[in-house]
């Protein structure tokens, strides 16, 4: 298809199913792994972020799954301590950057290739429009705690970033959201749905 534009030449490895796979693996294990030291250590969380929407779609059409790249876990800032220990325990490599902690899967790892820290009832940038929710509101499944529909929802609506944007419009797709729940949203996270569900293509 003829020759790439210079400032995209880069070394180009071959095309691979397998190390798609493998990707996809890499961030199901750092879940498993990250769930069960904070299990063990009886820290109370739940999962956020990309691995949430993927697990509430899967309810429903696992055919609409999409992927994503690191794990974002929820916990209290009270036990941040408690979390750092336990994950660090589990080989992650503790690191702030950009005002967000996170925790690296080894020495080489990128900030993508690891576990990030949102705390509930906190915002993660100024101008989050609500609080994060609390880790209680969650539920249990078989090998972690997921953070329970509603509030992945308020929290999507309110960052509201592109790929908050996506994650809504999956959850619209699968029938998890829709025209029902936006009278019982804040007014600013309902006039956010109510324009993802007047354009469903973006």
């Amino acid at each position: 298809m003829g020759e790439y534009p210079a400032f995209m030449i880069r070394e180009l490895g071959p095309f691979s199913i397998d190390r798609v796979c493998s990707a996809v693996q890499k961030v199901r294990d750092r879940l498993f792994r990250a769930a069960a030291a904070l299990d063990g250590a009886g820290v109370r969380y739940a999962v956020v972020g990309g691995n949430a929407v993927a697990l509430w779609v899967s309810r429903v059409d696992d055919s609409a799954v999409r992927a994503t790249q690191d794990v974002d876990i929820l916990v209290r800032r009270s036990d941040f301590a408690a979390s750092r220990a336990a994950l660090e325990a589990a080989g992650f490599i503790y690191r702030h950057s950009s005002s967000i902690d996170m925790f690296l899967d080894g020495p080489g790892a990128k900030a993508r290739d690891g576990v990030h820290l949102l705390y509930a009832n906190e915002r993660v940038r100024p101008d989050q429009t609500m609080l994060n929710p609390d880790v209680d509101e969650s539920e249990r499944a078989d090998r972690f705690t997921v953070v329970a529909l509603a509030g992945l929802v308020r929290l999507k609506l309110s960052s509201f970033r592109d790929k908050d944007r996506t994650h809504l419009r999956d959850l619209i797709g699968v029938g998890l959201l829709g025209a029902r729940d936006v009278a019982g949203l804040d007014p600013v996270l309902a006039e956010r749905l109510q324009g993802l569900l007047d354009t469903p293509e973006g």
